[in-house]
């Protein structure tokens, strides 16, 4: 019997599911109220509620602890600490340096001390807090480290959470200054709270095997259930992680959901019952971790027009108080420190510094917005300093056909996209146009200056852990022809769950609503990767086809055999099934093979191929490829107040071929607009004593539709992935992200357009109102100098 090859399984007449814009697929359940997270589940009887007694100094030691006095307390069912831990006390995801609860050393304000069981959830905060500030006492506090200075002069026990690395070919003070022209800048870039809509909350059940089921808002189940195995000491087969669904994740929710679930999992094997641990707002902005701030600086040696000859970048994270995921955070900075532009000789070093803050974590991008963003800066300089159009000079340096190779040798093998996307975006957008209209309007316009520029993006995608580009699927068809999908992938409300769905209904030529994706559950597909790193789509989308493509071929070769057919003569379309001259009913078909005991359940799995790296060597092919955008941004800032609004901006995204374009549309408008954010208004702020002080919406300002673009306008670039991704998609997750960068190089455009373009801005981000003030100010400083100097003459 023949078989039919790939290729022409997926040519079997199948319905057009993907490439529709499908609506999501708990959409209708959201607006109703009816979608179910963590926090809506049915308390089970008898639940106890967590929470955890923290420390009030930021560094230091323990001296004394009197929580032994909560146990008399009438409310509190149990108080738990280090001691109490069964099995593993460090929970560090890759590195130690995380412990669960800290009995003797303090690493950053807030740091967990013990967890308090009670009978309702404000009763253990309450309880929970009234001894923190009480029943707990210190040594003399040590002196902290909150930023790069300090952390840089720091040698005890070290400055670094992680070994510093370096990038590319050695170069030197001496390479720099043989090019005609030498420049050199910094910058501070700030962090970023996540500030998911669900915050950070699990839910323990006990099970008659001395297990635990685990109900939790993570975006990594598979290291949760490890995790919770390894502290209480029991095989990870007797503990079971279920993930329906989460209200946002962007990270956050990839490493430090664990500690809570393990914490609420450390209740529920004590006392037998159920616990459940939800953490208040300002209680998860203190204790989980940040996007990295970053310290950064760059030495260029160019030609006179602009042409980067070599390269020196330093990129510096500032990790907190423990690894986390830091030493992959800062690597993709350092392998996005070059965008989409060619250093031809280049050293990139990265630095991973140890403060003694909460430890910072993954967030959209992981790195890569804080290193592109150092490139961007100096496109804007060198366009300063050689006195042309920024546009130009990123023209100039883009990678061609003669340099097209990274600082860690990975061929960029869609360098003539990447060109032809950018053209595309400025024809679209008018930015010759544009450009001259705001020259003009600056130079009639003492008070408000206006800004324009355009940003391209190129982000790699892949984990740089090779072992985590895996994933897998089970998948049942059900005697009614009905289809049930399981996968490895989190859906945080980015739309994964759908695209699986349109995957499946179009490999099997059925309608989407015969597809049901079901939670996130370890026992259902074990050994997960996380979902992150853009790669929901590509790994499990992939992997759900495999299977989809395993029983389609089931079915084919069934009906081969009962109806005397060629494969060639069967086909899957919208439900039906033809089979040759005659056609049944796909719900039909499916009974049928029942019938004859065929098999309708399989698993799929997907490893992505060609991808490598020697991190001794600093060279190989990291990522699988590149995702492609850019965007244009104009703004007008008020040089008396600091003021800034966002005119307009326009967006050309290269998705591939898209999967469903109105989800991919809405995941570039969100990533936009939450880069803006990471930008322009979210400033986290720590004081000397290392409390951040930024724990509310009343003092930590993400966007609101006042900070949104006058106008937006989002384009979908038509070329489809030329490596053999999952229908020729490519993901949307992150590189979006980085597509504001144009909006904060937009506002040094306009603050530099107050010195006619002479004095390069001093502008770290977010930039505020009062950043962008002060930079204004130096430009205003910059020509009273050059006004006094005239009249020296």
């Amino acid at each position: 019997m023949r078989k039919l090859t790939t290729q022409q399984l997926h040519q079997q007449g199948q319905s057009q599911v993907v490439g529709q814009s499908v609506k999501h697929e708990s959409a209708a359940k959201q607006v109703a109220g009816e979608a179910l997270f963590v926090d809506d589940q049915i308390t089970p009887a008898g639940c106890l509620h967590g929470a955890v007694i923290t420390s009030s100094i930021a560094k230091g030691k323990i001296s004394q602890q009197q929580l032994d006095q909560l146990k008399q307390h009438p409310e509190v069912v149990a108080v738990l600490r280090c001691s109490d831990i069964p099995g593993h006390q460090d929970i560090g995801p890759i590195f130690p340096g995380d412990p669960l609860l800290s009995d003797t050393d303090i690493s950053y304000h807030q740091q967990p001390l013990a967890l308090v069981l009670a009978n309702s959830h404000q009763l253990a905060w309450k309880i929970a807090q009234d001894a923190s500030q009480q029943l707990v006492e210190y040594a003399e506090p040590d002196s902290i480290c909150l930023n790069a200075e300090q952390a840089k002069k720091t040698a005890n026990p070290s400055p670094t959470v992680r070994p510093s690395h370096t990038m590319g070919t050695t170069v030197s003070d001496a390479d720099i200054a043989t090019s005609p022209l030498q420049l050199s800048g910094e910058q501070n870039i700030g962090g970023q709270e996540h500030f998911y809509l669900e915050g950070q909350v699990s839910l323990a059940v006990p099970t008659e095997d001395r297990g635990i089921t685990l109900y939790t808002s993570s975006q990594h189940p598979s290291e949760v259930q490890k995790l919770i195995a390894e502290v209480l000491a029991i095989p990870f087969h007797l503990v079971t992680v279920d993930m329906r669904r989460m209200g946002g994740g962007f990270g956050g929710k990839e490493t430090q959901a664990a500690q809570w679930a393990c914490l609420a999992s450390l209740g529920c094997w004590h006392t037998g019952k159920p616990v459940k641990m939800r953490l208040p707002r300002s209680i998860d902005m203190a204790v989980t971790g940040k996007r990295h701030p970053f310290y950064n600086r760059y030495q260029l040696g160019l030609s006179t027009d602009g042409l980067i000859e070599s390269a020196k970048l330093e990129v510096n994270g500032l990790c907190g108080h423990s690894p986390d995921l830091s030493d992959a955070i800062v690597d993709r900075a350092m392998f996005h420190s070059d965008n989409a532009y060619s250093l031809n000789k280049a050293e990139v070093v990265g630095h991973r510094l140890k403060t003694d803050t909460v430890s910072h974590t993954a967030f959209r991008g992981f790195g890569g917005p804080q290193g592109m963003i150092l490139i961007e800066q100096a496109m804007q300089d060198i366009s300063i300093a050689t006195q042309q159009d920024a546009l130009d000079v990123r023209y100039k340096n883009l990678y061609n056909q003669q340099h097209h190779t990274t600082h860690y040798g990975m061929e960029v093998e869609q360098h003539q996209a990447m060109l032809e996307l950018m053209q595309q975006l400025e024809s679209n957008a008018n930015y010759r146009q544009r450009r001259q209209q705001i020259n003009q309007w600056n130079s009639s316009n003492p008070t408000f200056k206006k800004g324009l520029a355009l940003c391209p993006v190129k982000f790699g995608i892949s984990f740089t852990a090779k072992h985590l580009n895996q994933a897998g699927a089970l998948l049942h068809i059900y005697t009614d022809g009905s289809i049930q999908v399981n996968h490895g992938g989190t859906e945080m409300g980015q739309g994964l769950h759908t695209k699986v769905q349109q995957i499946v209904a179009q490999t099997l030529g059925v309608p989407v609503d015969y597809v049901l994706v079901t939670s996130t559950r370890t026992d259902k597909v074990p050994n997960t990767s996380p979902t992150a790193a853009s790669s929901g789509s590509d790994l499990n989308g992939m992997a759900a086809h495999i299977a989809a493509t395993e029983l389609k071929q089931r079915l084919i070769d069934f009906a081969q055999q009962q109806y005397q057919l060629d494969a060639e003569q069967i086909s899957f379309k919208n439900g039906q099934v033809q089979l040759g001259d005659d056609s049944l009913s796909w719900g039909e078909l499916v009974q049928a093979a029942y019938m004859e005991r065929v098999s309708l359940s399989t698993t799929g799995f997907y490893k992505t191929p060609k991808i490598w790296y020697d991190r001794e060597q600093a060279q190989g092919r990291p990522f699988y490829y590149f995702s492609l955008g850019a965007s244009v941004s104009e703004v007008t800032i008020d040089t008396l107040t600091g003021e800034m609004s966002l005119d307009r901006v326009d967006i050309l995204h290269d998705v591939g071929t898209s999967l469903n374009p109105a989800i991919d549309i809405g995941q570039i408008e969100g990533a936009f607009i939450q880069g803006l954010g990471w930008l322009t208004t979210e400033e986290l702020v720590w004081n000397e004593q290392g409390r951040l002080l930024s724990q509310s919406p009343a003092n930590y300002k993400i966007p609101t539709i006042g900070d949104y673009p006058k106008q937006m306008n989002i384009t979908l670039f038509d070329q489809a992935n030329p490596e053999h991704s999952i229908y020729r998609s490519k993901a949307v997750g992150e590189p979006p992200f980085m597509l504001a960068i144009s909006s904060w190089c937009a506002i040094r455009d306009a603050i530099a357009a107050i010195s006619q373009h002479q004095l390069v801005p001093q502008l770290d981000a977010p930039a505020t109102g009062e950043r962008i003030l002060m930079a204004c100010q130096q430009q205003f400083n910059y020509l009273e100098g050059q006004q006094d100097a005239e009249l020296v003459k």
